[in-house]
């Protein structure tokens, strides 16, 4: 089945900026989060193209690479193909590589390594205070016995007689002579005959290791942090990968965030509603106390100021939204059901029932206008 339209999936325009696309993902991240959809296939499937869609467009190089062509500009990038602009890129770099290199075309090849993606989830709590916290991570680090070379322990890597240890080989087509890592060196421009037994000749060992995260105040869903040179060891005496630690907030059972703003649902009961009083309100940093007017309805909200989130990057804090729920007495006794059947007989008048007054009046003229 074709993939579908990244931005089209998160409902942005092509010139979205990257806040853009971080908002767009938490939202659907949230809504499909198999935390909150258990036992839910197409939710799982929605949060995961959600996400693949965020990696891809939060990242410059992949999203001017989808931009241009697509998903088959994604597809070439991960390796294997053999697209034009390679050939194009393997051509200029023939011509004019001794001029850009300095002289040094015929090195072998050094490979970068992989960045490492790692989710991070967090309470609520967490993510508006900031926390440090310790994680474990699956990666390819040198090897301490050969020290990164591949060879066994006194010997050493032989020069590649396919490529003369250039890790490069030119290949004719057509009019044109095409560079491209040796076939059987694969880059590195030597062979080992006598490999270690440790990394078999790869110089690079799979294990975990634990490294500390500082998570800042503020973080939300989405939000990565960037640890430098903590992805995947490099080839050949390449640089290391980086690390992006992504967040993701937990459901919490009282509020909810959007941005930097909370909000939550606060009972009150009948009387309370109908005579005014006050209720104690939580908030992240302790309770506080919200004064409820008296003929209040439910569904009413109440804004308490800067009580939200103080974002990542600065500013003022957020605010905290309280709806209030009248509750409905639950397992009355008989006295108790008697009282509030004389209190309704009391409220004859429609000027206690305003809004039910109202509705009715308008469900007559519905009707009668339906009959006419």
């Amino acid at each position: 089945m074709a993939k579908q339209d990244y931005y089209k999936l998160l409902d942005l325009p092509r010139n979205a900026t990257e806040a853009d696309i971080k908002k767009a993902y938490r939202r659907l991240a949230m809504k499909f989060h198999p935390d909150r959809n258990p036992n839910d296939p197409e939710a799982e499937h929605k949060f995961k193209d959600a996400k693949e869609a965020y990696e891809v467009l939060t990242d410059p190089h992949k999203r001017a690479a989808y931009d241009q062509f697509g998903h088959a500009g994604l597809e070439a990038g991960r390796g294997g193909g053999f697209s034009a602009g390679d050939a194009f890129g393997d051509i200029f770099g023939e011509m004019f590589g001794d001029i850009f290199s300095g002289g040094q075309r015929g090195r072998s090849q050094v490979f970068r390594g992989a960045d490492l993606r790692y989710e991070l989830e967090l309470d609520l709590e967490q993510a508006v205070f900031g926390t440090e916290t310790s994680i474990k991570i699956p990666t390819l680090a040198e090897c301490k016995t050969c020290h990164g070379s591949g060879a066994a322990k006194g010997s050493t890597p032989k020069t590649c007689d396919t490529c003369g240890g250039h890790g490069q080989v030119r290949v004719q087509q057509s009019i044109f002579t095409i560079q491209q890592p040796c076939p059987r060196c694969k880059g590195r421009g030597k062979v080992i005959s006598n490999p270690c037994d440790t990394c078999l000749g790869q110089g690079r060992i799979r294990q975990e290791k634990t490294l500390p995260v500082v998570v800042p105040a503020g973080v939300d869903t989405g939000d990565r942090i960037r640890l430098n040179g903590e992805g995947e060891v490099g080839r050949n005496g390449g640089p290391a990968g980086d690390l992006y630690v992504e967040i993701h907030v937990r459901e919490h059972p009282i509020f909810e965030r959007e941005g930097a703003n909370l909000s939550c649902e606060v009972p009150i009961s009948f009387s309370t509603a109908t005579l005014g009083g006050s209720v104690e309100v939580p908030t992240l940093d302790g309770g506080v106390v919200l004064k409820i007017p008296a003929e209040t309805q439910s569904g009413r909200v109440f804004r308490l100021r800067e009580k939200g989130v103080s974002p990542v990057r600065g500013g003022s804090a957020g605010d905290l939204f309280c709806r209030v729920v009248v509750e409905t007495p639950v397992s009355l006794g008989p006295e108790q059901k008697e009282l509030l059947r004389k209190f309704e007989a009391s409220l004859q008048n429609g000027a206690h029932k305003p809004r039910e007054q109202s509705f009715f009046e308008g469900v007559k003229k519905f009707f009668t206008g339906a009959l006419h």
